[in-house]
């Protein structure tokens, strides 16, 4: 008896681990990303032109709460949230302060944002998006001076109003291939507003570089471009004009969305892929806990883009966007920005000093790596 007792043990104990083993690699059904960590031999086709290599370098240290990274000619500038500061990157990882931004309110996630360089006029503009007491606001200074002496100039304000909150303010600006000036605008905990297209809050916003209202936008007379979006906090072209934004889901799904002017792209409505009419799926989704996506780049066939709790830098090939490679998982913790350096290098910025990240002596931390050529 004890024997069949010991024998009935042991195929129940084999049922048991058969369970487990199923429902561990059960696959889930709603996430469109097939993901790889890179190394050697796991670079397929999609991803070989832009294949970063080598250790990052790192460019600049001791930053805190960086959150944007732009190019200037010789130059390279890093933006603080917190402090509201812009800063000149020296070498041997040192900085110097090119100018402090009056006004801002730092509360949690608000602060100093984004940043772009306009160098089309004969005065170049830093174009700031930042946070005041009452909004969020784009302001633009003129921009003088040359690498290790640059200052700011006279201020002038782009585009104000914008709602704000401690969290979801969006931030990113870029300027797209059309010469227009972008903005990333988050609903600012008021999930309404994404879908009230007299609002400017969760939304992609398009302006000319004065902050006027382009003749061509989808809707009269509104600087709005697509609308329906959470928290998006990056933006990027590829080479044939597509534009792609990340954004930030609630609890189920952070997404990469292709954009296109006057969509919906379902917040609050759907977080997700939701295959309804009217709303746009995104291209591709991943839960919170392994993206929460920020800043974004691309180069060569394939969009780079920073995670903060992933700790991971995504690469996504525009010919196989349901497909996703991993560089640097959980080695520098949070990943706030990636650009593309002028000698095609590519800078990120690492996010460790933001209250949600655990900073180890140097953060945080700008680095660089090769892209084999």
């Amino acid at each position: 008896m004890k024997k069949m007792y010991i024998a009935l043990g042991a195929v129940a104990s084999i049922i048991f681990i058969a369970l487990i083993a199923f429902f561990v690699i059960l696959p889930n059904k709603n996430n469109t990303s097939n993901t790889k960590e890179s190394d050697s031999t796991s670079v397929s086709g999609s991803y070989k032109k832009a294949e970063l290599v080598g250790t990052p370098r790192v460019r600049a240290s001791g930053l805190e709460a960086p959150w944007s990274l732009v190019f200037y000619n010789d130059s390279v500038l890093v933006s603080l949230r917190d402090k509201g500061e812009i800063r000149e990157i020296l070498d041997n990882e040192k900085t110097r302060l090119v100018g402090r931004i009056s006004g801002i309110e730092h509360v949690s996630e608000d602060g100093l944002l984004g940043m772009i360089v306009n160098t089309s006029n004969e005065d170049p503009y830093l174009y700031v998006y930042y946070s005041t007491s009452g909004d969020n606001r784009i302001v633009r200074y003129v921009l003088s001076g040359k690498k290790g002496s640059l200052k700011l100039g006279k201020a002038e304000v782009i585009l104000s109003g914008i709602s704000k909150a401690a969290n979801h303010n969006g931030g990113r600006i870029a300027f797209g291939p059309d010469g227009m000036l972008y903005a990333t605008t988050g609903d600012a905990g008021d999930p309404s507003s994404a879908q009230d297209r007299n609002s400017l809050n969760g939304k992609i916003l398009r302006m000319t570089a004065d902050g006027n209202v382009p003749k061509d936008n989808p809707f009269q007379n509104s600087l709005v471009y697509s609308y329906g979006h959470r928290n998006p906090q990056g933006i990027a072209w590829s080479t044939n004009g597509t534009m792609y934004a990340t954004e930030f889901g609630q609890n189920k799904w952070d997404e990469l969305n292709e954009i296109k002017p006057g969509r919906n792209y379902g917040w609050p409505t759907h977080e997700g892929k939701a295959n309804t009419q009217g709303f746009v799926d995104p291209v591709q989704q991943w839960t919170p806990a392994e993206a929460s996506p920020s800043g974004m780049a691309f180069y060569n066939g394939v969009l780079f883009i920073a995670n903060l709790r992933g700790t991971v830098l995504r690469a996504v090939a525009t010919s196989a966007l349901q497909e996703s490679l991993e560089y640097f998982s959980g080695k520098y913790g949070r990943i706030r920005d990636v650009v593309i350096s002028p000698k095609n290098e590519l800078w990120f910025i690492t996010n460790n000093t933001d209250g949600r990240g655990n900073p180890e002596a140097r953060d945080d931390r700008v680095m660089s790596v090769s892209i084999k050529k």
